[in-house]
């Protein structure tokens, strides 16, 4: 070709086909020649498998199952705690669609204990000694019993809330607790904790250092920060529970500062709501070990503060303040207050 003749256009290339991008190399074609009908080759694929013939299932975005199928999170006692609240649940479930029809005595005036509290720590003991025959255990119905030399030991209300069950109001819980037991330099401590309120299928659980949960999602408590904007609960004194005076000292001398207060008759339930930010705080007084034990260490594991009203160990004297970081000290303030003023006019009459 002579050097000022035009490069001649390529010929468009056949049917069938395929060009090579500019840079790129061209696979080989197979040998024979191309009818103008044969499909263009295509590139192998995989074999495809289905479901149940070898495909491994997709990777989950977090390793944590339901907790009710076993989360990956729990600890080998708190999976057996799982497995037994839920079991006594199932069985309290099914009285409180039968109510009218238990058996109910009284523990005290006011204070009721029903076959279905009975029947309930009885599962839950067979369940828990089962898989931990050395713990020693803390019960509200039978009390102590177990190994005595335990290390740790199971702090138990199998119903927590039966004045709430016998009236069929669903808000009723069963907490259970681990506690382990201190030497000379450390106190006894709760390490692990589950509130399960079947009525409404909410499993609130915790671990010490290891945070607090309901069912799989992590709580936090609430981030308020004004006494007037502030939803509190607590636990009213009945028939011949003691300490009317300081619940009502206290609570004349909180009402005009916030926002409401509550009283639902549950105080597991009420601390595992603080814990999960439905209330700014807690505060009772003269608690039991298995009222508050789950309890206490949810709401510290989601970031609120527990004591005593002088800000002493509650888990120690039974009586709690729990709240956020910014509103448990206000509110303990208010508590300290109101039994002071009760103590102060006993002195002056002599009560």
């Amino acid at each position: 070709m002579a050097e000022d003749e035009a490069p001649k256009p390529e010929a468009p290339a056949p049917a069938g086909t395929l060009r090579a991008r500019p840079g790129t190399v061209r696979p080989p074609m197979p040998a024979g020649p191309v009818r103008p009908d044969a499909p263009p080759p295509t590139r192998p694929r995989r074999p495809r498998l289905e479901r149940g013939e070898g495909a491994p299932a997709p990777e989950p975005l977090h390793r944590t199952t339901a907790v009710g199928g076993g989360s990956s999170r729990l600890s080998p006692a708190l999976t057996v705690v799982v497995a037994a609240v839920r079991k006594a649940g199932k069985a309290l479930l099914k009285d409180f669609g039968e109510v009218e029809n238990l058996q109910v005595s009284m523990k005290g005036p006011g204070d009721f204990v029903s076959q279905a509290d009975l029947k309930a720590e009885k599962t839950l003991r067979a369940e828990l000694a089962r898989a931990r025959p050395n713990f020693g255990f803390l019960m509200e119905e039978s009390g102590l019993s177990g190994n005595e030399d335990w290390e740790y030991r199971w702090v138990v209300d199998p119903l927590d809330g039966t004045t709430n069950f016998l009236h069929g109001i669903p808000h009723w819980a069963i907490s259970v607790a681990v506690e382990k037991r201190g030497n000379d330099r450390t106190p006894d401590e709760v390490v692990a904790g589950v509130i399960y309120n079947p009525a409404a299928d909410e499993l609130f659980w915790a671990e010490k250092g290891g945070g607090a949960f309901l069912n799989d999602r992590r709580l936090r408590v609430s981030g308020r920060r004004q006494m007037i904007d502030a939803l509190f609960a607590t636990g009213i004194p009945f028939a011949s529970v003691p300490r009317k005076a300081e619940f009502s000292s206290i609570l004349a001398r909180l009402m005009p500062q916030v926002s409401g207060v509550r009283r639902f008759g549950a105080a597991a339930l009420d601390l595992a709501w603080v814990a999960a930010g439905r209330y700014d705080g807690f505060w009772e007084l003269g608690l039991n070990k298995w009222d508050i034990g789950a309890g206490l260490l949810m709401v510290k594991e989601a970031g609120g503060f527990v004591s005593d009203p002088e800000g002493g160990d509650a888990w120690t004297d039974g009586h709690v303040v729990a709240g956020n970081p910014i509103l448990q000290p206000q509110l303990r303030a208010v508590v300290s207050e109101g039994i002071a003023a009760v103590a102060a006019a006993r002195g002056r009459t002599g009560a």
